[in-house]
Parts: C-alpha cells; structure tokens; sequence
C-alpha cells in the first residue's frame, strides 16, 4: 500500500491534501505533515493544505487558500477523516483521484485508493512510517517541519501516550522524531498552556459533573454557563479529558450547547463508545469519540445509553 501512495504521489503535479473539521494535532499533523514531507522530496511539485484554519492550532501553522480550479488534474489526499461528512473543504471531489489515509475504523470507504490501519495510534504515525517506507525505496528525506508536526499528532491522539492506543511502534517513531531539531518545550507550550478562563471551567466541571453506581459520568455546558465564563464551544476542545483523572469513572460525556446543536465530546476507559456516538450523528474511536444532538431531550436519551453501556 506505501509503495502504491508514493508511485501515486509522484505522477501528479498538484496535491492538495485535506482533514476533518474542527481538527485536532493530529488532523494538522498529518495533513501538514504530509505536504511538508511531499515539498521536501519533490520540490516541483505544487502541494496545498485545504480547509477552515483553527486559530488554536496557529502553533502548527495554517493551511492553505485553495480555489476550485486548482483541483483540475489533481490528486486529492484526505487525512484523519473517517467518513465524508467530516471532510473539511467542499471541493475535495473535484480532482482526478481521491485518497483515503486514516487510522479510524473504515465506517465510510471513500477514496479510489485507500490505505486504512485502526492499529496506529494515529494519522501522524501512518505518515511517519510512510516517511520510513520511502527513506527506503526513494531516499526520501524528513524536514524538520514535517518532524515537529508528525510528534504533535502523535502526541495528541495518543494524550501524551497515555492512552492504549500507542504502542511500542508508536514510541520507536516518536523516538526517531525527537532527533529532529525543534523545540518539544515550545510545542508542549502551545499544546498544553491553557487561559485561566478555561481552568476556570474546568473547575466548574469538577464540581458538578454526574455519576453513577456503574462509573457513567456528564456534565452539561449549555449557553449560560459558557457565557458565564467567557468560554466559546471551540475552545472546550481543550476539557474532553478533563475526567479522565477521576476514580470510578468508567466513560463519560462533555455536552456543550452551540449555536445550533448540543456538542457531545465522548470518553471512555474500557466501554466502546463509538458505537454510541454512531447512533447520534457522530463517530471516533473505541474509547474517544464525538456526536451531536439537537436538543437537551435527545442528550438525555444519549445519556440514558452511556448509562446503560456501562452496567
């Protein structure tokens, strides 16, 4: 399959590679990630990152304008986007080929080539070793802005690897990319410096989230409480795991009201739960996952199921 991204990558002149909405390190990590590997080892070609820019991502960088006439004869790469309706940019149908590169299970198989391992811990560790594929059989080489971008995503989807997810393959490549000469303190800052607003929260989270006898846990941020602390829906991006920490708790759910839907960030230490976010507009992975709902009765049915997959 790597050889078969690469022999693809070199017969196109324009890449324009994609990611999911509301992206996370590891959606810019592989996606900038990839664009900065691609310039690197084929400087003529024209690479561009699509889609809405997260200003609290700014640490990594920001992608690309890209115009509808810039897809002709192009190859359209997507990563870290499970299933079309995630997919960040409304052209990505327009190239020559589409191509699929993900570590989410393959719920929607789009893409006329697809490369799809729910064993990686993330997208970012996918590109890196589709960097150590190529090193072999092309002599390709790894800048150091692609490095730093790669260990972010890696970092990221893997909660500093904490979570199952990162294996010794995981850390074998995070040790090859720490070699590289970027500052990790200065990343981590970016990372992980939270405003006091968003500490502020997290305080109220604490002392009001809901358990019950079986470890199923939530909270409900509607408008009211956000606006109280100054807090937009995006920036509770940051809070997803805030209960991770909390003994007894065996899954949970952050639900954050915005301007048309109720946000429902998905945890878990050991019940799958992308299955239950599949069930309300969502999806993810086994134990991290997002859906939405449209109303606080819909939540409470949402709720009403956490409850019941942990019994």
């Amino acid at each position: 399959m790597k050889r078969q991204i690469i022999d693809t990558i070199e017969k196109y002149e324009t890449i324009i590679i994609h990611r999911h909405i509301r992206p996370d390190p590891d959606a810019y990590g592989s996606q900038m990630g990839l664009k900065e590997l691609i310039v690197e080892n084929y400087p003529d070609k024209k690479v561009y990152a699509a889609g809405e820019h997260e200003e609290s991502l700014t640490y990594l960088g920001t992608p690309d304008v890209v115009t509808l006439s810039m897809y002709k004869d192009a190859l359209v790469i997507v990563t870290d986007t499970g299933n079309t309706e995630r997919i960040d940019g409304e052209f990505y149908t327009e190239g020559a080929l589409l191509m699929k590169i993900d570590h989410h299970p393959d719920a929607d198989p789009y893409g006329d080539i697809k490369w799809v391992d729910t064993s990686a811990s993330s997208t970012s560790e996918m590109i890196t070793s589709l960097f150590e594929y190529g090193k072999k059989k092309r002599d390709w080489t790894l800048p150091v802005t692609s490095a730093r971008l790669l260990f972010a995503g890696i970092v990221g989807d893997t909660g500093r690897f904490m979570f199952p997810s990162a294996t010794v393959k995981t850390f074998d490549m995070a040790s090859e990319l720490i070699k590289y000469e970027f500052s990790r303190e200065d990343l981590f800052a970016g990372m992980y410096e939270v405003d006091r607003k968003i500490l502020h929260l997290q305080g109220y989270i604490y002392q009001n989230f809901e358990i019950d006898e079986n470890g199923a846990a939530f909270i409900k941020l509607d408008k009211e409480i956000l606006d109280k602390f100054n807090v937009t829906p995006v920036e509770t991006s940051q809070l997803g795991g805030s209960l991770g920490e909390v003994k007894g708790i065996r899954a949970w759910a952050i639900l954050i009201e915005e301007e048309k839907q109720i946000r429902v960030r998905l945890r878990s230490k050991g019940p799958i739960i992308n299955t239950l976010a599949a069930q309300f507009n969502g999806g993810g992975h086994p134990l991290a996952s997002g859906a939405s709902v449209y109303s606080w009765e819909e939540a409470d049915e949402l709720i009403s199921k956490l409850q019941q997959l942990c019994k």
